[in-house]
């Protein structure tokens, strides 16, 4: 296989993943099955419990086309308390269930003497090729996902990747990384956004040909993206929001106009320090970025998530759906076209 095209000019990290930033691992569970194609990916922050020793967060809701649970005491607190669980849009619940009761495994006093917790659910409709009706994914999916999290990523067609669609062709997971003035940043993205005659691949204007090819009728955008950011870069919750949304900048270079009917979400983490959920546990004297400092985060915020959707595209194989519905790898397009 060749080489997916690069963006930009900031070098990556050794796996050009988001596990370039230490401490945080991916895990996948894909259900590959007939009309079943969907499944989980889990991103841990850190190995530890991330209920006791909380994650600093935010997100910037670009198009709020979505279902995600979670979001809200994010945005209150700052902090993140569970990994990150991505699925389809019907599947929010049942790993919402699958969080809360991990969480009160570890910390049997959720919900009693402490307060509950909050799950972190993001979600894309996987709907055209997985049967989304049937409910396929369950809490056991989520379990498998977390205990199988490592540094190595897979991307392509797998997870909750599985079943998603991009510029009407195949999309699905994709991460990259890039290292910003003396930190990295890495970007994992469920990419199910886009129509054909609006891709941008690489830079390169795509879309009058992809939709030439596709022969696919003009139609309103109705897909979705999430865009996690991890740095190890110390930051604020203002901070970070701030870096989140410059993911959308990586996003609006492929194409994006983050439409009507699309869900466009991003959220950045640090795992430069953790916040302590008990009380006579010293919070961290951290000092954090200046202002000033903070454009290479940003610029490695951008190409990072650009680079990330360019790997989705470019590693997810062709996948047979419900009621013999196909997306196409771009890859084979290319090719095609090309020969």
């Amino acid at each position: 296989m060749t080489n997916a095209p690069v963006v930009g000019t900031l070098p990556a990290g050794p796996r050009n993943a988001i596990t370039d930033v230490a401490g945080v691992t991916v895990g996948h569970c894909t259900l590959a099955d007939g009309a079943c194609q969907t499944g989980v990916t889990v991103i841990r922050p850190h190995a530890g419990n991330v209920y006791v020793d909380k994650v600093p967060a935010a997100a910037t809701v670009l198009n709020g086309f979505g279902k995600s649970i979670g979001l809200v005491q994010v945005d209150e607190l700052g902090v993140m308390e569970t990994p990150i669980a991505l699925t389809n849009t019907f599947s929010v619940g049942a790993l919402a269930q699958a969080q809360i009761r991990a969480a009160i495994a570890a910390n049997p006093e959720i919900g009693r003497a402490w307060p509950t917790v909050n799950p972190l659910v993001f979600e894309c409709n996987d709907g055209y090729l997985n049967d989304i009706q049937a409910m396929a994914v369950q809490p056991l999916h989520y379990d498998h996902a977390l205990a199988v999290a490592s540094e190595d990523v897979e991307q392509g067609a797998v997870g909750a990747g599985r079943g998603m669609s991009s510029f009407g062709v195949k999309g699905g997971i994709g991460t990259a990384s890039r290292i910003g003035g003396d930190y990295t940043v890495g970007a994992l993205v469920l990419s199910n956004f886009g129509t054909p005659e609006s891709l941008i691949y690489a830079g390169q204007s795509l879309g009058e040909v992809l939709a030439g090819r596709l022969a696919q009728a003009v139609a309103p955008e109705k897909g979705s993206i999430i865009m996690i950011v991890a740095t190890d870069a110390p930051l604020d919750a203002r901070q970070l929001r701030r870096l989140s949304l410059r993911a959308g900048a990586g996003l609006a270079r492929t194409g994006s106009v983050f439409g009507h009917g699309s869900g466009d979400i991003a959220l950045a983490f640090s795992t430069a320090y953790t916040v302590p959920h008990l009380t006579d546990v010293p919070m961290p004297a951290v000092s954090m970025m200046h202002e000033s400092r903070l454009d290479p985060l940003f610029r490695a915020a951008a190409d990072s998530v650009e680079q990330a959707i360019v790997h989705a595209l470019w590693y997810a194989e062709t996948v047979h759906g419900r009621d013999g519905h196909t997306r196409r790898a771009l890859r084979e397009l290319l090719q095609e076209l090309t020969a």
